[in-house]
């Protein structure tokens, strides 16, 4: 679910910061890195404070039936700060590779712009796009510092992982540490392949 917010939000976004003129597209990109320059467990207190059960957005995400501390609910909002910044950074590089010409000759045979978009930019910048739906997929599943304060009930995998080697110990570990690998690995490297045989 967060993966599918990330594409739906962060590709318009990164097609913004790479095609859009003047300043203000520097604060959008300032705005983007920031969660990405801060240390993780910052960034998961300034969550709980923006959007904690006291916070005024947790008490309007609480009025519709959505508590935002260790729910499910809390899991994917944590996870999409963490992955969101880095899709869009690398697909915002991606798609300024592609000359915005090739957009130019598509809208004077008739598409708009987000059909030129789609129908040229998009599969042209395919293997940078899938480099950074491979890395954000990456840092959701892997991320731990905003997840330990944000949701740490439900558990993700590498809060489980602490806890279990606090718990257990290093060697108690390693069929969880199999697992994780077998979730992870397996999407980047068929979405590494998909692009090159496109």
């Amino acid at each position: 679910m967060a993966l599918c917010i990330i594409v739906l939000v962060g590709t318009p976004l990164a097609f913004y910061l790479a095609r859009a003129p003047g300043r203000l597209v520097l604060l959008a990109e300032a705005v983007v890195l920031m969660p990405m320059l801060m240390p993780t467990l910052a960034l998961g207190i300034l969550i709980a404070v923006t959007y904690g059960p006291a916070a005024p957005l947790g008490r309007a995400f609480a009025a519709i039936g959505i508590t935002l501390a260790n729910t499910p609910a809390a899991f994917l909002l944590a996870t999409i700060y963490a992955a969101l910044p880095t899709y869009v950074i690398a697909a915002r590089g991606a798609i300024a590779q592609v000359p915005q010409e090739y957009e130019g000759l598509a809208r004077t045979l008739g598409d708009g712009l987000w059909a030129a978009r789609l129908r040229v930019t998009l599969p042209m910048a395919r293997k940078g796009l899938a480099a950074a739906l491979s890395l954000a997929w990456v840092r959701a599943l892997g991320e731990f510092g905003i997840i330990l304060i944000v949701a740490y009930y439900p558990a993700g995998m590498p809060v489980q992982l602490w806890t279990d080697v606090q718990d257990l110990g290093l060697q108690a570990v390693f069929p969880l540490v199999a697992v994780f690998l077998l979730a992870t690995l397996p999407v980047p490297l068929w979405l590494s392949l998909r692009a090159r045989a496109a």
